[in-house]
């Protein structure tokens, strides 16, 4: 640090005051500090040079000594005595007397309310649950508050102490060695955990604790329209708060299982209908089954294998859907061709060939199919 110029590397005119340094130090601390720049060789170098500058300026002896004669050889050791990487580990307690809190690691505890936590739940839902909706009993397992103490943790007819340490505070003013020298720093009393009481006798439902797991069933309205994947968030359902915090939400996550034979696309439903030849060649009134039931459709003539007709809003409603707007149905016509022909079913499609223009060798297809059938069967 000799050959540098203290008041620059924290960007100072020379002469500034303990107030200007401490500013100064600050907000280039928090910019180099190597929590924000992980890896960062040039960034650590940074810090270790405004690091060492505010050492030497913030002390009132050392500040006096490097005006005077611009130097850091100082037979205390020097600013950088003893510095090393290493100690960033400890760099989160310090930030948090210095700035009010700190990176990494060390942030400050909390010792206030503190939120409960969240919980999951996987609900399963038929076909119909979830196109149409339905209301469910759900047990879930959460933390509550004792019901003996209610959540004071002390046994009936006894009640908290003011904690003797840090008087009701929940914390304590301790002073600790730092890269910056000796420090006043705030952190929570050990003697009550930080909450400014302590349980002489404590109940003997929750142990002092002041809450415990309990089992409960909870009603949910499931509403018309969701899929797998959709989370359903209770509010206030999940984990109770410590300390006078909010509880946390419970969060029901919808699985649905297939149905036999409809398939759901977002809000759109995918049905298949089987026809056979003549059906698709001329035309075929059919039956087909819905969510709502079943319903009559024409399928005209000539309708080819794989063509799609639409149902419109016979879907799944949206869900939410304040209008109670619905998907479409779509009916996938599948032609089945025979793979076995009675005579006289081989009679009429050949009369069909003929009447098409076909020239037919009906005694030639018959023969090869007589000797396909032997060679089959193994006679020859």
């Amino acid at each position: 640090m000799a050959k540098k110029d203290l008041y620059e590397v924290l960007g100072l005119q020379k002469g500034a005051d303990e107030k200007q340094i401490k500013s100064a130090f600050r907000k280039l601390a928090i910019k180099y500090h190597p929590d924000k720049n992980p890896g960062d060789k040039e960034a650590e170098e940074k810090f270790k040079e405004i690091n060492e500058a505010y050492q030497i300026l913030s002390d009132p002896q050392k500040k006096a000594q490097y005006d005077q004669f611009g130097t850091t050889d100082f037979n205390a050791g020097g600013a950088g005595a003893g510095y090393n990487a290493q100690d960033f580990g400890d760099f989160g307690d310090i930030f948090e007397s210095f700035f009010g809190g700190g990176f990494g690691g060390g942030q400050r505890r909390r010792t206030g309310p503190r939120r409960g936590a969240d919980l999951e739940y996987r609900m399963d839902l038929s076909f119909e649950e979830a196109v149409f909706g339905v209301e469910k009993d759900i047990h879930i397992t959460r933390t509550e508050d004792c019901d003996v103490c209610h959540g004071s943790g002390a046994k009936q007819g006894t009640s908290k102490e003011t904690c003797k340490t840090c008087h009701g505070q929940g914390t304590v003013r301790v002073q600790r060695q730092t890269l910056f020298g000796n420090m006043i720093q705030e952190a929570p009393c050990q003697t009550c955990g930080g909450t400014g009481e302590i349980i002489t006798e404590p109940c003997e439902q929750c142990r002092g604790k002041g809450q415990v797991r309990q089992k409960r069933k909870i009603s949910v309205k499931v509403p018309a329209g969701v899929d797998t994947g959709n989370v359903m968030p209770l509010r206030g359902q999940g984990d109770k708060g410590a300390k006078g915090g909010p509880s946390g939400d419970l969060h029901v996550v919808i699985q649905v299982k297939p149905h036999k034979f409809f398939i759901r696309k977002g809000d759109d439903i995918y049905v298949d209908t089987h026809i056979n030849i003549a059906e698709a060649a001329l035309g075929k009134e059919v039956r087909v089954p819905t969510i709502d039931g079943d319903v009559s459709y024409d399928i005209p003539s000539g309708t080819q294998s794989g063509t799609l007709f639409r149902l419109k809003g016979k879907g799944v409603t949206m869900v939410n859907s304040r209008s109670g707007a619905r998907g479409d149905q779509y009916v996938n016509v599948i032609v089945d061709v025979p793979k076995k022909l009675n005579d006289a079913q081989k009679e009429a499609l050949y009369q069909f060939l003929e009447a098409s223009g076909q020239i037919v060798d009906r005694e030639n297809r018959e023969d090869k199919k007589d000797k396909k059938d032997k060679k089959k069967f193994g006679i020859f």
